[in-house]
């Protein structure tokens, strides 16, 4: 199975999620949440993380966490590996909760940690286990908008920072944004390569982290070509017409940009055999370059 390419770098920004195994609960009772956050806590002092917002569902859980220092995948292997240790422990079993590795989501923080923290805060609204966010307990927005005293795992700061000065004014404008976005359609149809979401000036400047590692299967498709231009602008001027050329762009866009050939013929709206054809003539006359 592809696994996605970590990026991980100083300051870096994150929406985590990590799943049961068999979508098996993660969390059976009040006790497995309050070990959870209390695992979070410590790995929060050990690797100098501030977690922005959290909610634990049954079979799941989201995090914000902030990485000062880079150190994301060490931090992770803690906070999995020991509450699982915990879990196993406290119900007489053993082996693997998790579904896998976590999926982390690198965020661009003055332009979506807001927008990001809203989805966390509404996730048991949208699995309607709750009317209002407020009535889900294990979720950081209770202590995030003044309900109750911050569990000692959040930093409040700089989400509410971002509505006022005054706390008590902060928190109710937090709490109109978030119940604001109930019937919102959602953010994550923004992501690129399914590992960044930001703006383009942000995604370019961490393109540069998956660049050289185009030729590694195990790292998806999406995170391997990410920032590739265009088939609009690969195929620019390509003459349809000719349905017996060896074009350079299509074999540009299939081989070095990772299109599919199906791709290419949808796009240019002729039959994809004409496109099988093109880039098995291009591959051979690379071959016979070589040679």
């Amino acid at each position: 199975m592809a696994r996605p390419l970590r990026i991980e770098y100083d300051g870096a920004l994150y929406h985590i999620t990590s799943r049961g195994n068999e979508r098996k609960p993660i969390f059976r009772d009040e006790k497995d949440r309050s070990d959870f956050l209390d695992t979070l806590t410590l790995v929060n002092k050990k690797y100098n993380w501030i977690c922005h917002a959290y909610c634990l569902m049954n079979n799941h859980y989201h995090l914000i966490v902030e990485t000062p220092e880079g150190n994301l995948s060490t931090g992770m292997r803690q906070v999995n590996g020991v509450y699982t240790q915990q879990f196993n422990r406290r119900h007489h079993r053993a082996g693997h909760i998790f579904q896998g590795r976590y999926k982390a989501i690198v965020i661009q923080k003055e332009s979506y940690l807001l927008e990001v923290s809203r989805y966390v805060a509404l996730n048991p609204v949208r699995a309607k286990t709750v009317k209002k966010p407020e009535e889900w307990k294990w979720s950081s927005y209770r202590g995030t908008v003044g309900y109750e005293k911050p569990h000692s795992c959040l930093t409040v700061d700089w989400i509410l920072g971002q509505f006022g000065v005054k706390r008590r004014q902060a928190e109710k404008k937090y709490k109109e944004f978030v119940e604001a976005g109930v019937s919102e359609r959602g953010i994550w149809n923004e992501v690129k390569g399914q590992s960044i979401l930001g703006e383009e000036a942000f995604v370019e400047k961490l393109i540069g982290y998956v660049k050289g590692h185009q030729d590694i299967k195990e790292i998806p498709k999406p995170m391997r070509y990410i920032g590739r231009p265009t088939l609009r602008e690969v195929l620019k001027g390509i003459d349809i017409k000719d349905k017996h050329q060896s074009s350079p762009k299509i074999i540009k866009a299939v081989i070095e940009y990772g299109y599919s050939q199906k791709e290419v013929a949808e796009y240019l709206g002729i039959h994809y055999s004409t496109i099988s054809r093109a880039v098995s003539k291009g591959i051979k006359a690379i071959a016979r370059n070589k040679t």
